[in-house]
């Protein structure tokens, strides 16, 4: 009985440091992790351009509240399209992956992208609403590393104003009124704040497009990270 209960201890102890090095591995910061971004659109009318993710360590940063934004951010913003963000993204060292969606993300729908990498990873992403004249929904630098394979994290991500267009909501410059999309022009301020939201013809703004399913309430989308390697 004895050599019997001396193997069982030896065969638990075995399964426990297998489990315990697994478990650890999930977490190594030098394994490459893969991970899924699901971002599904929060709003009652307000179509989401095709997202940008950025995978990256610390030291890179997508925009900061009260400063201008890159050319990049501006044109993603303003017209929807995340390729010159995602270009000033891939020039930066701390960034390791990153990825776009393939279409538009309407109200209820939901899109999935795929970015990997190792080390003390961050996530950040950013798209536009399209019914807005340079308002996105983004993530900045979000920790993903501490997720363990199969496990997943939801953020909220707010609706920012670029401050590179005057927010007029003419049909003639909110590209999902058919409206110009990016314009090099830059608006006063030029800062990027908080959205306010949009105000509409409705609510005393004549010269407005918009109505009131394309009002928000600083929530764009809900993202789901989950890491699968």
């Amino acid at each position: 009985m004895q050599i019997q209960s001396i193997k069982t201890l030896v065969t638990l102890g075995a399964v426990l440091t297998l489990a315990l090095a697994s478990g650890c591995a999930d977490n190594d910061p030098a394994a490459r992790a893969t991970y899924t971004v699901t971002v599904a659109n929060a709003t009652n009318g307000q179509p989401l351009a095709p997202v940008a993710v950025v995978l990256h360590r610390t030291g890179y940063t997508p925009w900061q509240l009260g400063m201008a934004a890159g050319s990049g951010l501006e044109m993603l913003a303003e017209g929807g399209d995340p390729t010159a963000f995602l270009t000033d993204a891939a020039g930066h060292a701390s960034v390791v992956d990153m990825n776009a969606g393939t279409g538009l993300i309407l109200p209820g729908a939901s899109e999935a992208v795929t970015v990997s990498g190792s080390g003390a990873l961050r996530l950040s992403l950013a798209t536009m609403l399209g019914a807005t004249n340079d308002g996105f929904a983004g993530l900045d630098g979000v920790a993903v590393d501490g997720l363990a394979v199969g496990e997943s994290a939801v953020f909220l991500a707010p609706v920012f104003d670029a401050g590179t267009e005057a927010n007029t909501e003419t049909a003639a410059t909110v590209p999902a009124l058919t409206g110009t999309g990016f314009d090099p022009a830059r608006e006063a301020h030029d800062k990027v704040l908080i959205h306010r939201g949009v105000v509409t013809a409705a609510d005393g703004l004549a010269t407005s497009g918009l109505g009131e399913a394309h009002r928000f309430l600083g929530l764009g989308a809900v993202v789901t990270v989950r890491r699968d390697a």
